[in-house]
């Protein structure tokens, strides 16, 4: 938004400011309104809360939070604050974000209130900033996106701003222990980790912050990103590295190299300086190379087979700007995907191609042109290919397009660079649909209302076509009876989608329908008491409730079934790819998402069988392969059902009667 229209904006804030000052108690109410739904303008621009914390004192003594709990701050209770801040009442969340605004106010002494001391509104602010982590971070789940929408960005963009004004260092310890559980499920966008950790390097280096006993753990975080090695532990800057490299004899690049791969294959982040290293070691030969990617027998195999490919990605792909694409290439290799006939010649081919205008000026306006707009492109495909399930769909309703794209990555890596080529080389995806073309480029509006720009490369330019073809598909379905993903699925993510196809839900009523044969057939396909022990042989797409932390219904979501088997505690888990940009999530009733400590490989969630059930309402498999429907026992199916009915089921439970006519 230009300087002239926020001016405007903060111009008639100002003055419904003033008419809520100077109206009678009886006509505050319709007063307050329109003061509401400006600042609700101004806190979606950037240094609108800055203008905000300006105008707390006025605001309030305005009348803004009179009759309400917000007009004893005193009382206050911190965690009910993320109550506010994720909610879709947008009168709630911006007096929320006024209240907290004022609060910033007081605790920089620029509002001396009168029932609140500066101490006092700094300590429930740090306690507002450590509660509300995941949206400092930006990511925020499935609950925010559906009820929330645009209205979003004010939380986001409200504790950026209480975190700059406040100080990191008094949540510090808080973020460390985000900062590594987000890394434990190693995203492919590591940008705002990077943030955060460049946040609490400041405040190390800052003489005038204490942070006393806090940030004891961040060290090997900052260290990781800024310094690995002894040769570039004070961050001196890539040309002085490069310098320091040049003089180096090989035991010294060796130290260097295994350095940075411990601390690469530690956090799953890579520092600049690693890929200044990368290129001066790929001059001494393809052992020193092995050992600076950190790759096992498999991974220097695969690098000794394709050599020539692997110098050719990094002499022209990967640079200080570009160096999380270092990662990429090691789990590239590691997987051995470069042996499938198909998948070095595709690489050769991503190497040269010539980007559209389209995929370049989105390319620009997400990432600048620090380095060519290619490089920034193959950054992207390493990643993926290399963490198929770090894969995430940002701040949109995309989830169905991420989880093809991880799928692809996952199982058919060649289809997915296909993919790529098309979208970026020719600003169009054709697929079919039961045999008929569909034109990404020819059809209509997708599920995205506009064009997102806080994906990984890939997934920018891929994903608006896969947007529109999904919807496409979806249109195709019109006037057909049941849940259109039982025709989308299998022509959309790939022939390996089993055609068998069960739903819980009616789709006419919205009614729970036909739970115990739902889940004998789940239990049965799946789980390896009653499927003869047979894994999961391609990854399946699945469709999930999901619910909130007090198990309330917030919408559907696209998530794919990885595998099902026994956890080290001896316990049975679904182990899933959820392609929100934060898998560990609280949906209610105990049912917490795990991503560590129960088996999981990078990149998964996990829950116990039960509870994976109980928010699931499709899912696929393979009609010929028959599991043992009548052995899963009558408790284990109650118990489950009972989970779905005290959760997301509670108000889609037919009456008697429809239930009947529904059996019929």
């Amino acid at each position: 938004m230009s300087d002239d229209l926020m001016a405007g904006l903060l111009q008639k804030l100002d003055a419904a400011t003033l008419q809520l000052a100077r109206a009678p108690d009886f006509s505050k109410p319709a007063r307050l309104q329109p003061v509401v739904d400006l600042a609700r303008r101004v806190l979606q621009q950037p240094g609108g809360c800055a203008a905000i914390e300006e105008r707390a004192e006025a605001l309030e003594e305005a009348g803004v939070f009179e009759g309400s709990d917000w007009a004893q701050p005193a009382i206050l209770v911190p965690s009910l604050s993320g109550q506010s801040l994720r909610g879709s009442d947008a009168t709630l969340l911006v007096i929320e974000a006024l209240s907290e605004l004022r609060m910033l106010a007081v605790a920089k002494s620029r509002y001396q209130h009168p029932s609140l001391s500066a101490v006092a509104a700094k300590h429930f602010l740090t306690q507002v900033l450590a509660l509300n982590l995941p949206i400092l971070f930006g990511s925020t789940g499935e609950s925010e996106r559906e009820t929330q929408g645009r209205l979003a960005l004010i939380p986001s963009l409200l504790l950026q701003h209480l975190a700059a004004r406040i100080g990191f260092e008094h949540i510090i310890d808080e973020l460390i222990n985000e900062i590594w559980r987000i890394l434990q499920q190693r995203p492919i966008q590591v940008d705002p980790v990077k943030q955060m950790i460049t946040q609490i390097s400041l405040c190390q280096a800052n003489p005038e912050i204490d942070l006393g006993s806090s940030g004891q753990g961040a060290n090997r975080l900052v260290s990781a990103l800024f310094g690995p090695t002894q040769a570039c532990h004070e961050d001196p800057g890539v040309e002085v590295y490069q310098q320091r490299l040049e003089s180096m004899d090989t035991a010294a690049l060796q130290y260097e190299a295994t350095g940075f791969a411990r601390a690469m294959h530690d956090t799953g982040l890579v520092s600049p300086y690693h890929a200044v290293l990368l290129k001066q070691v790929a001059q001494h030969g393809d052992q020193l190379l092995a050992e600076a990617l950190g790759l096992s027998a498999t991974g220097r195999d695969c690098l000794l087979c394709f050599h020539e490919l692997v110098h050719s990605i990094i002499d022209n792909c990967l640079f200080p700007e570009t160096a999380q694409g270092i990662y990429g290439l090691a789990l590239t290799l590691e997987r051995g995907i470069f042996y499938q006939p198909p998948v070095a010649p595709a690489l050769w081919r991503q190497l040269g191609l010539e980007l559209a205008p389209w995929s370049q000026a989105r390319l620009s306006a997400a990432f600048g042109d620090a380095v060519p707009h290619r490089a920034r492109l193959m950054e992207g495909v390493l990643c993926m290919l290399g963490l198929p399930l770090g894969v995430g769909q940002g701040n949109n309703p995309t989830c169905q397009s991420a989880r093809a794209l991880s799928m692809w990555s996952y199982n058919d890596p060649d289809y997915l660079l296909q993919m790529v080529t098309w979208a970026a080389r020719d600003d169009e995806i054709v697929m079919h649909f039961e045999g008929k073309p569909i034109s990404s480029r020819e059809s209509l509006s997708g599920v995205a209302q506009t064009l997102p720009l806080d994906l990984d490369p890939v997934s920018l330019l891929v994903v608006p076509h896969l947007d529109r073809i999904y919807a496409e598909m979806g249109r195709h379905c019109i006037g057909r009876d049941g849940d259109p993903h039982q025709w989308i699925n299998p022509e959309f993510h790939g022939w390996w989608t089993g055609r068998g196809f069960r739903i819980n839900v009616d789709v006419g009523t919205g009614h729970l329908h036909e739970l115990e044969s739902f889940y004998r057939h789940f239990y049965a396909h799946y789980h390896p008491s009653y499927n003869g022990n047979q894994p999961v042989i391609h990854p399946q797409p699945a469709g999930i409730a999901v619910t909130d932390s007090a198990a309330r219904f917030i919408g559907w979501h696209a998530i794919t079934i990885i595998r099902a088997t026994v956890d080290p505690q001896g316990t049975t888990r679904v182990y899933f790819f959820n392609p929100n940009n934060d898998s560990g999530q609280d949906w209610g009733n105990g049912v917490k998402v795990s991503t560590a400590g129960h088996g999981e490989r990078f990149g998964e969630s996990s829950l116990a069988f039960a509870e994976f059930a109980s928010r699931l309402y499709i899912f696929h498999y393979d009609p010929l392969e028959h599991g043992a429907l009548a052995d899963v026992s009558e408790q284990e199916l109650n118990d489950v059902i009972s989970m779905v009915e005290n959760s997301w089921g509670a108000s889609r439970r037919p009456e008697p009667g429809i239930q009947a006519a529904l059996s019929n």
